[in-house]
């Protein structure tokens, strides 16, 4: 096949399935030949063993980032810094999108951005949102789930001051209720520490904004 029949076939779809492309194939290994080789041109990029995406200059379709990490590795949610920027918690574009899974941490580079995953146990795996663009599904943390995930990955001492670094905005989108049920799933005594502390900031934040 050539190249310019292959973008004819594939310019619309988010992700390329190899193994798709090899169904009815009198010789699949040519086909990976081929592929291999737009690999290695550039024209196409991997994003795990037999899926491809078509580099930028050649596909129609943009790819939703939040879709292709759950390409990358499944099951996985994004989580920490980039969750709390989707839903507008901090002011700062955050470049590595970090997702959790029950399976092996993994960190995938690639010119469509980073994407680190941290291991979480399948009981903590929960609290995460479906959301579609352009037809691609990805799964993103819930406000509440995205920040006890930071506090627990990252081990950190929650203080005032430290939320304040955080420069955490828009905290209406927090449910408190939701955080404290949560953070009591985690079964830590740490993380509901950390729940209480951002509920006194919360709560001492808006009592300053009354006042203004």
């Amino acid at each position: 096949m050539k190249w310019e029949e292959f973008v004819k076939l594939t310019d619309n779809l988010p992700v390329i399935d190899s193994e798709m492309l090899l169904v009815g194939v009198v010789n699949p290994s040519s086909v990976k030949v081929q592929l291999d080789r737009w690999r290695k041109s550039g024209k196409l990029i991997q994003i795990r063993r037999g899926i491809y995406i078509l580099a930028k200059p050649y596909r129609k379709l943009d790819i939703y980032e939040p879709y292709l990490a759950s390409i990358v590795k499944s099951p996985s949610y994004v989580s920490l810094e980039k969750a709390l920027e989707f839903h507008n918690l901090i002011p700062e574009a955050v470049s590595i999108y970090t997702c959790i899974t029950t399976k092996r941490p993994y960190k995938f580079v690639s010119k469509l951005g980073i994407f680190d995953y941290r291991h979480i146990k399948q009981s903590l795996f929960w609290g995460y949102e479906s959301v579609t663009v352009n037809k691609q599904t990805g799964f993103i943390a819930c406000p509440e789930k995205a920040l006890l995930d930071f506090f627990y990955l990252r081990e950190v001492k929650v203080s005032f001051d430290y939320i304040e670094e955080l420069r955490l905005e828009n905290l209406e989108k927090i449910n408190l209720e939701k955080l404290f049920v949560f953070a009591k799933r985690f079964n830590k005594p740490g993380i509901l520490r950390d729940a209480k502390m951002i509920k006194e900031y919360i709560e001492l934040e808006i009592k300053k904004e009354k006042l203004l």
